[in-house]
Order: C-alpha cells, then structure tokens, then sequence
C-alpha cells in the first residue's frame, strides 16, 4: 500500500513537471523566446529589425517578426543580420531552387526540425523536387531510383552530417557535377539550416497548424 502510494506520488510530480516544462512556452512565438516587436527598437536595432522583417505584402513596416530562425536571431541584432543576408544569397545559389531546398530537407532531418520541414516541403515541391526524393530524406530511405543529381545531393548530405567525412571519390563527383562554388554553396546551405535547426531547438521552437510531421528514425 504504502508502495503505491509513493508510485502515485511519483507520478503527479512527474506531471506536474512536464505541465511546468511546457508552460515556458510563448502563445505568440511559439517558443521559448517572446517576439521582439518594432515599437520596441530604436537605431541600429530597428535597422537591422528592418532589414531581417522586411515589409508585409502591402509594402508596411511588420510589427512583428515572422516565426522561427528570423525570429530568434533578432535577439542578437549582430547575428541577425549576417545570418538573414547568408540565407538571402543562398536562396540564389548557383545549384538552382531545387538544390537548395533539397538542402534545408537534409538538414532538417539530420536535426529532427519540424518547424524548418514544415517551411521548407512545401518549397520543394513548388521546386519540382521529386517526391520521391523528399520521401527517401524524409524516411532515410535507400537512395535507388532518385534522379542522379538529387541522389548525388542527398549522399553528400549524408556524408556529411552521418560519416562525419566525405571520400575523395564522392567529393570528386560532386565536384564534376556542380563545380568547386556549387559544392561549396551546397554545403553553405545544409550548414545555414543546420545552425538555424541549433538555434530552433534550443527555444524548443513549436510548428503552428504543422501540416508535416518528421517520424522518428534511427539513422
């Protein structure tokens, strides 16, 4: 009796820690962290603010930041902008649209990030990526029967983030197929998502109205 009486103990203060851990989270964020608001900044904080929100559909000043990575790095007004010019470039990367977003799904899952998958399938598929493709990075599936370039992609990206290294032989083909500046714009890419993956799973950053959902997988 008095066994299970400790047991039951256990359990509501388990509870009641996880229902504390989950109230760190912001209703308008949905993180850790609340959103820094324009009325909030003055000078080079509202400049950089600016820069990194950009303006609304209408051509208005954003009141307020956009979810995720934008989000985040305005804490840092130093990190924040850099990091929003990186990524505007690499939207143009000489790999092409395709590419890229093949890129931001490989880093997305070797991180388990769902709020960057969620942002980011959907571009894929606007891109033509193969669905495919998006499923064998999705379920870490065998690569046999992708289109050449994008198996090329995924099995760089793997190398990378699983093997830690990336063979001569592997490097050369990716070399042959996108040249020194498309390899290394390749690689920029997954490491922006990547640190942006870093940066999302430290304010345990939530996915509003999620429309995807990464499965756990054993890599």
């Amino acid at each position: 009796m008095r066994l299970a009486i400790i047991a039951c103990v256990f359990a509501i203060v388990a509870t009641a820690q996880s229902d504390a851990a989950k109230s760190d989270i912001d209703s308008q964020s949905f993180s850790r962290l609340p959103l820094i608001k324009r009325e909030q900044l003055s000078g080079d904080a509202l400049r950089v603010y600016d820069a990194v929100v950009g303006k609304d559909a209408n051509g208005k000043d954003r009141p307020i930041p956009p979810l995720g990575p934008a989000a985040t790095s305005l804490y840092s007004m130093g990190v924040a902008l850099p990091m929003d010019q990186l990524n505007k470039y690499l939207r143009n990367t000489v790999v092409g649209t395709a590419m890229y977003q093949i890129c931001t799904l490989i880093a997305a899952r070797e991180f388990d990030e769902n709020y960057e998958w969620n942002s980011h399938e959907a571009g894929a598929k606007r891109a033509n990526v193969d669905q495919k493709t998006i499923d064998a990075i999705k379920f870490n599936r065998p690569l046999d029967g992708l289109p050449e370039k994008d198996a090329l992609v995924v099995r760089f990206g793997r190398a990378i983030f699983q093997d830690r290294k990336v063979s001569p032989e592997l490097y050369a083909k990716v070399i042959e197929v996108f040249g020194q500046q498309g390899m290394f714009e390749l690689t920029a890419v997954m490491g922006d998502y990547a640190m942006a993956a870093i940066m999302l799973r430290a304010v345990d950053q939530h996915v509003p109205n999620a429309t995807s959902e990464l499965p756990k997988i054993k890599h």
